[in-house]
């Protein structure tokens, strides 16, 4: 009676070696796991076995490449629409170093294809004082460009590259109607990285300014990461098309993405780009005066009728405002240390906009080209009048090409 308890312990231990050592490689035991295994799988997918000197490992693997879902085929259409025109730019630009030997510099940004002939568009400040630039397309081909235009303030350059086939212009795009939350891409070189896609929402549409403080109206603010390398190139909408020119990251310091990056609007690139067709170059819009931005602490203490505006301190000799009869300052008086001139005509809006700062003077003159007549709604004294001014030509008024409206 005494050995039955270890006859028991026995039996047990010896079952236990036996499905260990036997079944579990011969019988009928392993095909039961891997079954068991199987079931837990997922839907489509299949246990691959693979042995080796560690032993033999169970892979899950799916039956078949899965389908893509409708965000992601998406973003694979605007890929492949946009991306044949969009090209990496090198600029080289010769620095000298202590003992006063050149030294070649190089630096890089994005540009995308404007036309079979191949005219391309990219930031000024890519190229900006380049001895040499080299245009990479997305086949990898590589041509010199010449640079055929700038317009410094709106940090925009033409570039032309010849002989080059099978170009695929990207398409243009309205930045007008633009709304915050619409999904956009950008696709550039960042880092020297071609061809890279990112993604996001415009943020905001706000006024900014520019890599030379130059300002930049109506400019598109979004969290698509956008790094040193992404300027000049393209901004997307969710067809493919060109909305924006991105030229500029609020990084804070940090030269990398911020989650804040902004781009020209294509339609101030579109006017740029017509204006160099016509005239071959920017012809610059300009009233031809100097004003003083009215606020309300202004206008109260010098007698205004509006708490907004600017205010005319000094008409040009034989420029369109003196032209139209628009009046300067009489009256010598200090802002600070600053002499200003008062007096003048208060105006308060351009063909029925309101002009309450400099911004939205910018704004509005970025519509018109020189040659255009618009109506400026004015205070004389404390009369209102509307007055049709033809605008000026800022490169004839002031021999410059750069100047700012």
């Amino acid at each position: 009676m005494k050995l039955r308890p270890v006859l028991l312990v026995v039996l047990l231990l010896s079952g236990f070696y036996y499905l260990t050592t036997h079944v579990g490689s011969t019988g009928t035991f392993a095909p039961w796991l891997h079954r068991a295994a199987t079931a837990l799988a997922e839907p489509g997918s299949n246990i691959a076995a693979v042995n080796g000197p560690l032993g033999k490992f169970e892979l899950t693997q799916a039956a078949a490449a899965p389908a893509y879902d409708a965000e992601e085929q998406q973003n694979i259409a605007v890929y492949k629409k946009a991306l044949p025109s969009v090209v990496n730019i090198t600029s080289t630009a010769v620095a000298f170093d202590f003992f006063y030997g050149p030294v070649p510099q190089q630096g890089q940004g994005s540009g995308f294809i404007l036309d079979k002939q191949g005219h391309i568009l990219t930031n000024n400040h890519v190229i900006d004082n380049a001895q040499r630039v080299e245009v990479t397309l997305f086949d990898k081909h590589k041509y010199k460009a010449t640079v055929v235009g700038v317009d410094k303030a709106h940090d925009l350059a033409l570039l032309l590259i010849n002989n080059a086939s099978n170009l695929q212009p990207a398409t243009l795009a309205e930045s007008a109607s633009l709304t915050v939350g619409q999904r956009v891409y950008a696709i550039g070189n960042p880092f020297g990285l071609s061809g890279t896609m990112t993604r996001g929402i415009i943020s905001a549409i706000r006024s900014i300014r520019g890599p030379n403080n130059n300002p930049i109206e109506d400019a598109i603010q979004t969290d698509a990461a956008v790094n040193p390398g992404n300027s000049g190139g393209p901004l997307l909408n969710s067809r493919g098309e060109v909305i924006g020119i991105t030229t500029l990251i609020a990084n804070n310091g940090a030269d990398q993405s911020s989650g804040i990056g902004f781009a020209i609007p294509v339609n101030t690139a579109k006017a740029v780009i017509a204006d160099f067709a016509k005239y071959g170059r920017v012809r610059r819009p300009t009233l031809d005066i100097s004003t003083l931005a009215i606020g309300p602490d202004i206008a109260e203490q010098i007698g205004l009728p509006a708490d907004y505006g600017l205010l005319v301190e000094r008409v040009l000799p034989g420029g369109a405002a003196e032209k139209a009869g628009l009046h300067g300052g009489t009256q010598r008086a200090y802002q600070g240390n600053i002499p200003v001139m008062l007096g003048g005509d208060l105006i308060v809006a351009m063909d029925g906009q309101d002009i309450a700062n400099p911004q939205d003077m910018a704004a509005a003159m970025n519509s018109h080209r020189a040659g255009d007549t618009v109506t400026l709604t004015v205070f004389r004294g404390r009369k209102r009048m509307d007055i049709k001014v033809k605008l000026n030509d800022a490169t004839d008024a002031r021999g410059q090409t750069d100047q700012q409206a």
